[in-house]
C-alpha cells in the first residue's frame, strides 16, 4: 500500500530529503502490509429468537440485574436480601450508629418546622381544610423511610401537585359548597395517584426518568430555588395578599401591587439570621411573651389536636365525578412523581450515590396509597423541605421519621405553641436553604461542553420560573429527547486516514497526521443504521464519493476505487439500513466502485447474514478491521496485470 499522492505532490518534489521520507514510510507500510494476516469474519453463536427476546427485555427492564445477589444463596438468605431490596432500611439499618442519629435528628427537627406551615398552606392551594395538610405530613413520611432510596428527600405536600388537585376538582365540585363531596375526592385521586405511581415501579418504567439529564436538573434546581424564594417574599415582607401562583411574574406583581403592605417589615426579621431550629424555637417563644406587643408580625394560627382520622371509608370508587378522581389523580401522580424523583435525584448528585428510579416509584405511589386511607394527599418529594433537610446534614431517611414523630407530638401536644411560630422566620430558613441550590458553575460548565445540554438547561430555568415547574420540565426533556433524535437522525461520518508506520486508521481532522489512502475512501459510520437514518446516510455517503473524485481529479492523484465502511461504531442495523447498504453497493458497481464493510458487530453481522446481503457482498466484501481490508484489496490490484 503506496502514500497518498497528494501528501508527495504536496512537496512538488523539491526537497530531496523530504521525499526520500515519504518513500521510506511507504516501504515499511508495504512491508506490514505483506506481512499481515487477513482474519475471517466470524458470524456470532446462533440464539433462537425466545433468547434474543428474553435477553432484550432483561436489559429493557433489569439492567441493573437485580436478582444476581441471591444466586447461590440459602432460602434463609435470600428472604434477608429480599427484605432489603424491598425495604432498604434493612440494608442500611444494621450499621446505623448514634454520629447518624444525631445529624438526622437535627434535620428531622428542622424540616418538622417547616412542616406545619407548608401543610397549611399547601393544603390551602389544594382547597382543603389546613390540618389535611398536616396530616399529610405524619404517615407518608413513615412509609417512604421505609421504601425509599434517596437519604435527603423530604416528603410532604408540593405546591404544584396542591394547586393542580385545587384547580382540577374545584372546576367541577365546590368545595364551599359540597365540603364533603369535594373532600372524598381529593382522597380517592390521591389513591389513584398511588396506583399509578406503583405499578409505574412494578413494571420496572424507572428508565423513563433517565430523560432528566443532568443539564435538566441544574435548570430545575435553579428554576426551583427561586421561585421557592420569591414565594417567601410574603412572609418575608409581611405582605397579607398574596399570588398563589407559582411564577415570576405572579409574584413580582404581587409584590409590587403590595408594596405598601410589604413596607410593614417584620420587628423580628433579624432572627433568620440564626440557625434554623434555634430560630423557630427562640421566634416562638419571643412571640408568646411578647403576644401582647406583636399584633402586625404574622404568625401561624390556631391548628385542631388530633391524629390522622382513618378515610378508606371516604373514597369515591363509583358515581358520576369517578371519572374527574381518576383524571385528577392521574395529572397530579405524574406531576408529583417527576418532582419527586429529580428532587431526590438532584440531591443525590450532590453526594455521589444513586437513587432508584424503579423503588422511587414504588415508595411514593405506596404511600400515597396509604396516605389516601388516612387523611392525607397527594404528597411527593418537597423541593424546600429537601433543601432544608440537605443542609441541616441528613445522614439517612430517619430524617423523615424524626419529622413524622415531631409532627406526631405536635398534633397531640404542642399546636399551641407553634401557634405562635412567625412565618418570616420559616420563610427566611426555607430562603437560605434554597439559595445556595444555584449552581451556576455547572451552568458555566454545559455552556462550554454542550450546548444542547446548556439549551435544556435554560429552558428548564425560565420553564419554571415563568410558566410552571411540570412544564419546564417538559420542555427541557422535549429538547433532550431532540437531541437523542438530532444524533440518531444526522449521525456523524468522517473520513479516516492511515497513521504512517501503523494500521491505525483514524479522523483525518483530528490527526493531522493521518493520511489519506490512495484510491480508497475510508469512512467511519458513528451510529446504528435505522430508519430514521438510512437516507441521510446514503445520500451523505454519495456526496463523499463525489467530492472524494473531484478532490483526486484536482490534484491529479490515484483514481478511486473502493469505499470502505468502517462499521466500528454500527451497533445495531434494521431492514430499512440493510436496503440502504444493498442500494448503495449497487450504486457504486454502476460507478466501477467498490464497497467494503469493516468490523461489524455481532448484531449486524448475523442481520446481513439472515437477509442474504452477506453473500451478494462476498468473501472480499468484508473484513474484520480497515488495516486489513485495505492491505488485502491492495494486494490483490498489485496481483492484476
Amino acid at each position: 500500500m503506496g502514500m497518498n499522492n497528494n501528501r508527495v505532490e504536496h512537496f512538488d518534489c523539491h526537497d530531496q530529503q523530504q521525499f526520500q521520507t515519504i518513500i521510506k514510510i511507504q516501504q515499511q507500510q508495504q512491508q506490514l502490509d505483506i506481512a499481515m494476516e487477513i482474519h475471517k469474519v466470524e458470524l456470532p453463536p446462533q440464539r433462537t429468537t425466545l433468547h434474543k427476546l428474553q435477553q432484550r427485555l432483561s436489559e429493557i427492564f433489569f439492567p441493573d440485574d437485580p436478582f444476581y445477589r441471591f444466586k447461590n444463596q440459602s432460602c434463609f438468605m435470600k428472604f434477608i436480601l429480599g427484605l432489603q431490596y424491598l425495604f432498604p432500611i434493612f440494608q442500611w439499618g444494621p450499621q446505623y450508629n448514634f454520629h447518624l442519629l444525631r445529624s438526622d435528628a437535627i434535620s428531622g427537627l428542622t424540616i418538622a418546622s417547616l412542616a406545619i406551615p407548608q401543610g397549611i398552606s399547601y393544603a390551602k392551594l389544594a382547597n382543603l381544610p389546613p390540618i389535611v395538610g398536616l396530616y399529610s405530613s405524619f404517615v407518608p413520611p413513615l412509609i417512604y423511610s421505609l421504601l425509599g432510596s434517596s437519604k435527603h428527600l423530604g416528603v410532604g405536600p408540593v405546591s404544584i401537585a396542591s394547586l393542580v388537585m385545587g384547580s382540577m376538582l374545584s372546576e367541577t365540585v365546590s368545595f364551599t359548597q359540597e365540603p364533603i363531596l369535594y373532600l372524598k375526592l381529593a382522597f380517592t385521586a390521591t389513591f389513584f395517584a398511588g396506583v399509578f405511581q406503583a405499578s409505574l415501579g412494578l413494571l420496572r418504567l424507572g428508565f423513563v426518568i433517565d430523560f432528566l439529564s443532568k443539564a435538566t436538573l441544574v435548570g430545575f434546581m435553579a428554576g426551583a430555588a427561586v421561585i421557592v424564594s420569591l414565594q417567601q417574599l410574603k412572609g418575608l415582607l409581611g405582605i397579607v395578599h398574596f399570588t398563589t401562583k407559582m411564577q415570576i411574574v405572579p409574584v413580582l406583581i404581587s409584590v409590587f401591587k403590595q408594596r405598601d403592605e410589604s413596607l410593614k417589615k417584620p420587628k423580628l426579621f433579624w432572627v433568620s439570621a440564626a440557625a434554623p431550629l434555634t430560630s423557630v424555637i427562640v421566634s416562638t417563644i419571643l412571640v408568646f411573651l411578647l403576644r401582647n406587643k406583636t399584633h402586625k408580625i404574622a404568625i401561624i394560627g390556631n391548628l385542631p389536636k388530633g391524629l390522622n382520622p382513618p378515610s378508606s371509608n371516604m373514597l369515591y370508587f363509583n358515581g358520576p365525578f369517578l371519572a374527574l378522581a381518576i383524571k385528577t389523580g392521574l395529572v397530579t401522580g405524574i406531576l408529583s412523581l417527576t418532582e419527586g424523583i429529580a428532587v431526590g435525584r438532584t440531591f443525590a448528585a450532590l453526594k455521589n450515590y444513586q437513587v432508584d428510579g424503579n423503588k422511587e416509584m414504588m415508595a411514593i405511589g405506596l404511600m400515597n396509597i396509604a396516605g389516601s386511607c388516612s387523611s392525607c394527599y397527594v404528597t411527593t418529594g418537597s423541593f424546600s423541605r429537601s433543601a432544608v433537610n440537605y443542609n441541616a446534614g441528613a445522614q439517612t431517611t430517619v430524617s423523615n421519621i424524626i419529622m413524622a414523630a415531631a409532627v406526631l407530638v405536635t398534633l397531640l401536644f404542642l399546636m399551641p405553641l407553634f401557634h405562635y411560630t412567625p412565618n418570616v422566620v420559616l420563610a427566611a430558613i426555607i430562603i437560605t436553604a434554597v439559595i445556595g441550590l444555584i449552581d451556576y458553575q455547572a451552568a458555566f460548565k454545559l455552556l462550554k461542553v454542550d450546548k444542547l445540554d446548556f439549551l435544556a438547561c435554560l429552558c428548564s430555568f425560565f420553564g419554571v420560573l415563568f410558566i410552571s415547574v411540570p412544564v419546564g420540565l417538559g420542555i427541557a426533556v422535549a429538547i433532550s429527547v431532540f437531541k437523542i433524535l438530532l444524533h440518531v437522525t444526522r449521525p456523524n461520518i468522517l473520513v479516516l486516514g492511515n497513521i504512517p508506520g501503523t494500521q491505525i486508521f483514524h479522523n483525518v481532522n483530528q490527526y493531522k497526521e493521518a493520511s489519506r489512502v490512495p484510491s480508497f475512501l475510508i469512512l467511519g459510520v458513528e451510529s446504528p443504521i435505522y430508519f430514521a437514518n438510512s437516507t441521510y446516510l446514503q445520500e451523505r455517503i454519495l456526496r463523499w464519493v463525489r467530492e472524494e473524485e473531484e478532490r483526486v481529479k484536482a490534484n491529479n492523484g490515484s483514481s478511486l476505487k473502493c469505499i470502505i465502511l468502517d462499521m466500528t461504531a454500527v451497533t445495531a442495523i434494521d431492514t430499512s439500513g440493510l436496503d440502504t447498504l444493498c442500494e448503495l453497493r449497487k450504486m457504486l458497481e454502476k460507478k466501477l466502485l467498490k464497497l467494503v464493510l469493516a468490523n461489524p458487530v455481532g448484531n449486524v453481522i448475523e442481520k446481513l447474514h439472515q437477509s442474504k446481503n452477506l453473500d451478494e457482498l462476498g468473501l472480499k466484501g468484508i473484513y474484520l478491521t480497515v488495516g486489513e481490508a485495505v492491505a488485502d484489496i491492495s494486494s490483490s490490484w498489485k496481483a492484476q496485470p
